[in-house]
């Protein structure tokens, strides 16, 4: 037991902390992109419940569980914060280009643009590239592409004097397809990933009626050589059949 608890106090004290809102934003490729207040804590506590609870093995299992799922939560937010950025640079491009089509110097135009942006990332970013041609190598790819093409008509707008609203307008309209292209993905895949959510909570019912009849096999599982071993494999096979539905899902969503 004492080996078991000093395993999770490590993990704990080498967890990632939490780090301020800007600097997360602008890592989001980083190996920790979003920091999920609390999720050392929520390890260790779900390891010391299942080892007061249970058994040893029980204990580093449940908190290996725990991880997977505060990897996956940081996944989603990732993911989410992500779509945020391009659904705040459509947002700028349009007013970007109905302040340009009213007749509004760039340079205002861009102030109130950056103004109207919702986020700290892309409102950091946007001004800089209508300003220099240059766009920050930290933008994410997803809105990194309609900066370069609205930074590279900026430098030929001031050099030309050609007008940049319609290029403003052109990168707008393909952000917001790639928003509901987006949408039309993860709709189509909510059932899949539902069904595979569903499929990995069968063998806890499993549990529960097996315990409703009276043959208690988490008494097997737990205090049996041969049912620690079936429980450790069956874990195992959990994990992975739910990583490989993930894969298939995120691979079916980019498709």
């Amino acid at each position: 037991m004492s080996a078991a608890l000093l395993c999770l106090a490590g993990a704990l004290a080498c967890w990632p902390g939490a780090t301020p809102a800007v600097h997360r934003l602008r890592r989001p490729r980083s190996a920790t992109p979003v920091a999920l207040p609390g999720a050392g804590l929520l390890v260790a506590a779900v390891g010391l419940a299942g080892m007061l609870l249970s058994t040893p093995v029980v204990a580093l299992l449940a908190a290996g569980c725990a991880a997977a799922a505060v990897r996956a939560g940081r996944r989603r937010a990732v993911e989410r914060d992500l779509d945020a950025q391009v659904a705040a640079l459509a947002e700028a491009l349009g007013v970007l280009a109905a302040e340009l089509r009213a007749g509004r110097p760039l340079t205002e135009a861009t102030r109130t643009a950056v103004a109207a942006c919702p986020h700290l990332l892309v409102a950091g970013a946007l001004a800089p590239a209508l300003r220099t041609g240059t766009v920050d190598p930290e933008v994410p790819a997803r809105s990194r592409t309609a900066l370069d093409r609205v930074a590279a008509a900026a430098v030929v707008s001031a050099r030309t004097g050609c007008s940049l609203a319609a290029v403003v307008g052109a990168a707008e309209d393909d952000l917001r397809a790639r928003l509901a292209t987006a949408a039309e993905l993860r709709s189509a895949v909510a059932g899949p990933r539902a069904s595979g959510t569903v499929l990995a909570g069968l063998p806890v019912l499993g549990l529960v009626m097996g315990a409703g009849v009276g043959a208690d096999p988490w008494r097997v599982l737990t205090t049996t050589g041969t049912g620690t071993a079936l429980l450790i494999g069956g874990v195992a096979l959990e994990v992975a059949g739910l990583l490989w539905t993930g894969r298939l899902v995120r691979r079916a969503a980019v498709a």
